[in-house]
């Protein structure tokens, strides 16, 4: 049996180059094949991003896109050539070109996407995604807030664009608050989120009370803050007000009584003073009358002496002489009769006794 030593020779050449294949795999270096770090990334927007490309081997131009546009372009015989001031590249070392450093700057919701790293020649590219989270606005609405003791009051915080979903927390005087007391709801506001937390408790202190949100990219939570006045709670007036009402009532009830009977004893003073004015006027003009009849009586008797035969006459209850007919009655001489005298004295006796009395006389010629 013969042996061709050209199979051998190329039974050995395949055996050697499967060993070193095997030995590079082991080593991890495959010829052809770079790193790219991270291959996903979240930032904060409005921060500064680094990607890492280590190439083994030789290379002779790198690019790099953002959103499927070219930003940069990096060759070891010509330089970096940047699009714009927002992206830069750099070798990790001065004698070492195999790895470089790409950076966005101020990175936006734009850049937020696939980031690739691309070598020519037998290298191919390598993608990484990268996620752009937004900080918003945080704020307790109404402010600062005065209740009374033990006065349930609540605070309403509002966190308006977001990305992604904030974690809403409270806190009252730095201590945190159990999530129990309070409830949040989110809902989209275009490719952001909004997002409504209530905080419920009772009154019981003065305590500064906090809302904070945060996102996993934010070092420190955004707050807002407001103060919670509690003073003391204002006394039952119900008591006393019906006590000044009862109070109030009776008095004026008395008051009303007291006028009342002021005013019928005033009215019944006036109407006594009235009867005794009317008496004595009254009185007043039957003296007048009297005095006015004797007087034209004695003139009348002057001027008709020597008539023999009179008719009586009667004096009436105003003290006034009326004729029971057309006859003229006849007196004695008021001026020189003894009679009419003691009449007049009697009369001003009778009169001064009991006031005023009426009598009916009648006059005899």
């Amino acid at each position: 049996m013969k042996i061709n030593n050209t199979d051998m020779t190329v039974s050995w050449k395949s055996w050697a180059s499967l060993h070193i294949s095997s030995l590079l795999c082991a080593s991890g270096v495959v010829l052809g094949q770079f790193q790219l770090e991270p291959l996903n990334a979240t930032v904060l927007q409005g921060s500064d991003i680094q990607f890492n490309a280590t190439v083994p081997g030789k290379w002779q131009v790198m690019t790099w896109t953002v959103q499927k546009l070219l930003v940069l372009t990096v060759s070891t015989t010509s330089g970096i050539i940047p699009s714009s001031e927002q992206f830069s590249a750099r070798y990790c070392s001065r004698e070492d070109t195999s790895c470089v450093e790409f950076t966005i700057y101020n990175v936006t919701r734009r850049e937020s996407g696939p980031v690739t790293c691309s070598i020519q020649g037998n290298f191919g590219q390598k993608t990484s995604q990268l996620h752009v989270q937004e900080s918003g606005v945080v704020s307790i609405m109404g402010g600062n807030v005065t209740a009374v003791q033990d006065q349930h009051v609540e605070f309403q915080c509002v966190t308006t664009a977001w990305l992604p979903i904030p974690t809403v927390t409270w806190t009252r005087n730095g201590e945190a608050v159990d999530s129990s007391l309070f409830n949040t709801t989110s809902m989209t506001d275009g490719d952001s989120f909004n997002s409504t937390s209530v905080l419920q408790f009772q009154a019981v202190r003065k305590t500064t009370v906090t809302c904070l949100a945060t996102i996993p990219t934010l070092e420190k939570p955004q707050s807002s803050s407001v103060f919670l006045v509690v003073v003391p709670e204002p006394p039952d007036w119900t008591v006393l007000i019906a006590v000044v009402v009862s109070f109030g009532g009776a008095a004026l009830l008395v008051l009303l009584i007291l006028a009342i009977i002021f005013c019928y004893t005033r009215r019944k003073e006036k109407k006594s003073n009235y009867q005794d004015e009317m008496r004595m006027v009254r009185t007043q003009s039957q003296l007048s009358g009297v005095d006015a009849t004797w007087q034209r009586q004695g003139q009348v008797n002057a001027a008709s002496e020597g008539q023999t035969s009179v008719t009586p006459s009667e004096l009436t209850d105003s003290g006034f002489f009326q004729a029971n007919g057309p006859n003229i009655f006849e007196v004695p001489d008021v001026v020189n009769s003894n009679q009419a005298g003691n009449f007049c004295n009697n009369a001003n006796n009778s009169m001064g006794e009991s006031g005023f009395k009426k009598h009916r006389h009648v006059t005899i010629v």
